[in-house]
């Protein structure tokens, strides 16, 4: 039998140590055991998050990294008073699930050997908690800054018992948070929060791009008994933390540190926030006394990609999200800086580097807002930007698609408000979404909640990087709110037909609300948009080839119906609607409907995202039924083939 990798730390060597926090002083025993176990913790979590590095998957190292001495405090508290605390440490940071995954193993629920498949595709070691999903884990976090809501109620559904709650800088500038902080102490709530104030966010230092910005203050404004400790000095930590336990009430640590204390390299920088490199782990690790042979298992994985060779669009590939923050700089790039500064405001949401903005950010800083984890704040300040703007005045918003959700009071205002907004929300859909589920972009159809009598709501998803850059071009200074969405994946470039010319490269013009014919067809018609579109694409090549007239339809507009190309595709024998956003709420939802009312009735069938995720990048897709041979089946079984 061939073994797998085994994990380097022995988690045997954890020790099940019991502190009673009505001592607020660790003896000399106690506190060597504490810092062993502290040690350990850390070891495992360097050992396994930089698997994420090794497969290209990504992750997270320097959150659950950093929050080692908070966890293995607390896990004493518990062992030594299991009846005095709700059994699991909540965490609103839900990107620092390794924890949770350690902590299994910790508990004997998940095998240590299995935590090198970290992110892996159905390895059930997603990017965030997700409750029913892995063994040992006992909460789904959801998105960041959403927990603390909920532990207010598990708190009133368990009176006399301490609720734990691991928080950060990052997640409590969430202004749920503040609402979370007025219940719970309108209430007297005894949850307990252990802040991570590392000053360090995905796109830079809190204290750089959001000055005033103070969470001891703002909790300690909210009324909580705030304990400030330097969290590296477990002396410090250990006495604060006792104190709020003791406290009757809702009460916080903030734990001031450096991001990924003592690990060379990243230590305080904005990088530790994500996966440390494997290169960094091993020395980290070889320094702590692992051998060369312990660590060799990294240089047994590698990066996987998708073996699918897809018809009808280019090998070489182009980043949507990135091509958004290029196509804008087109624009201002026609403008005098004064003239930019006036005319324009582009507002960060703390992922400039991965929405797009930090190229906007980059070469036209004079219209930039650095911001922090505050979408909805972020949205409403771009909308009144554009406030009593016919289109001359842009406000522009990106975030992530998943957390349109949060915005859709703001924009049922901004709408109110006749403002203008160009809003760009990358990582749609489900591709190469290693995050998982809480992540997925899924619900764009929200953002056009308007009545049939409101200002016209645009939603746009380019199928490639060129069409990316017409899309924006065409509708950047045009009046209300309008949406572009984006993957995180790359995607190819769709090709003109029996060409390995680019479909919208040079003299391509884009028209909002126009459907495109991709390909002409007899049998009936695949309708799809954004990066489900090339993989239709595909799907219609070998359709054709195998003697199925299929024709394709691309629908950059989402919510627009072009009433002349649905009548062509509409009076064929089928339609099938392809994409990546929810079955359940996307495109396929709602245009059975519009090809009724108008008398048109193909044969009729949907495919989209349907179930939570699997984990991985491209497996995503194809976990969801949306494989290339999906689709095909899907065609071959609605003709009836």
């Amino acid at each position: 039998m061939t073994m797998g990798p085994q994990f380097p730390v022995d988690l045997k060597q954890f020790k099940q140590l019991k502190l009673d926090p009505k001592n607020a002083k660790l003896s000399a025993e106690q506190k060597r055991d504490l810092l062993h176990n502290i040690n350990i913790f850390r070891d495992g979590i360097i050992a396994f998050t930089a698997t994420g590095a090794a497969r290209g998957v990504s992750g997270h190292t320097g959150g659950p990294f950093d929050t080692a001495p908070e966890v293995c405090i607390l896990l004493a508290f518990i062992n030594a008073n299991p009846e005095g605390f709700v059994d699991a440490l909540f965490d609103e940071a839900g990107h620092r699930v390794a924890t949770q995954y350690l902590l299994a193993a910790l508990d004997g629920k998940i095998d240590p050997d299995h935590l090198l498949n970290y992110r892996k595709a159905d390895s059930k070691l997603p990017g965030h908690p997700e409750l029913g999903l892995t063994p040992g884990v006992k909460y789904s976090s959801g998105r960041l800054g959403h927990m603390w809501a909920l532990v207010n109620g598990i708190s009133m559904a368990n009176k006399g018992k301490n609720v734990l709650l691991l928080g950060s800088d990052g997640s409590q500038q969430e202004g749920n948070d503040a609402e979370a902080a007025r219940i719970a102490v309108a209430n007297n709530l005894n949850v307990k929060l252990f802040i991570d104030n590392n000053d360090v966010t995905i796109a830079g230092h809190p204290s750089e791009y959001l000055k005033g910005y103070d969470i001891a203050r703002t909790l300690e404004g909210h009324g909580l008994k705030v304990i400030r400790a330097e969290a590296e000095n477990v002396d410090s930590l250990y006495g604060a933390m006792c104190e709020i336990i003791n406290h009757n009430g809702p009460a916080a640590v903030i734990s001031n540190r450096k991001m990924a204390p003592g690990i060379e390299g990243i230590e305080g920088e904005t990088h530790a926030h994500d996966v440390i490199p494997v290169d960094i782990a091993r020395r980290y690790l070889t320094k702590r006394g692992y051998s060369k042979e312990q660590l060799a298992f990294y240089d047994d994985i590698k990066a996987t990609s998708n073996p699918h060779q897809y018809l009808g669009s280019t090998k070489d590939k182009g980043a949507n999200r990135v091509i958004f923050g290029e196509a804008v700089n087109s624009v201002l790039d026609s403008l005098s800086k004064e003239e930019a500064a006036r005319r324009v405001m582009v507002i960060d949401s703390d992922l400039e580097g991965s929405t797009g903005l930090k190229g906007i950010h980059s070469k036209h800083p004079e219209v930039f807002v650095p911001s922090g984890v505050m979408e909805r704040g972020n949205f409403s300040a771009a909308a009144g930007f554009g406030f009593g703007s016919n289109g001359e005045r842009q406000g522009v918003f990106s975030t992530f698609s998943a957390f349109l959700e949060m915005c859709i009071s703001e924009i049922t205002m901004a709408r109110l408000n006749n403002c203008s907004v160009l809003s760009h929300f990358s990582h749609s859909g489900v591709d190469e979404m290693a995050d998982n589920t809480c992540h997925f972009g899924l619900n764009h159809f929200f953002a056009d909640n308007g009545l049939m009598d409101a200002e016209s709501t645009t939603l746009y998803f380019p199928a490639d990087g060129e069409q990316m850059k017409a899309v924006v071009s065409e509708v950047f200074f045009n009046k209300g709110l309008r949406f572009i969405f984006s993957t995180r994946a790359k995607v190819p470039y769709i090709l003109k037909e029996s060409s390995d010319e680019k479909l919208y490269g040079d003299g391509y013009k884009f028209v909002p609300g126009k459907e495109e014919i991709i390909r002409h067809g007899s049998a009936g018609y695949i309708v799809s948009y954004g990066d489900m579109l090339y993989r239709s694409l595909d799907a219609v090549e070998r359709l054709r080839q195998d003697g199925l007239d299929v024709g394709l339809i691309n629908k950059p507009t989402l919510n627009i119906v072009d009433e002349e190309t649905i009548k062509v595709y509409g009076s064929t024998p089928f339609v099938v609607v392809v994409e990546s956003i929810a079955q359940k709420t996307g495109l396929g939802s709602r245009l059975g409907s519009h090809l009724l009312e108008r008398k048109l009735t193909p044969k009729f069938k949907t495919m989209g995202a349907i179930k939570e995720g699997s984990g991985g990048l491209y497996e995503q897709v194809n976990s969801q039924g949306l494989a290339p041979d999906d689709i095909v089946a899907a065609v071959k079984e609605v003709a009836q083939k």
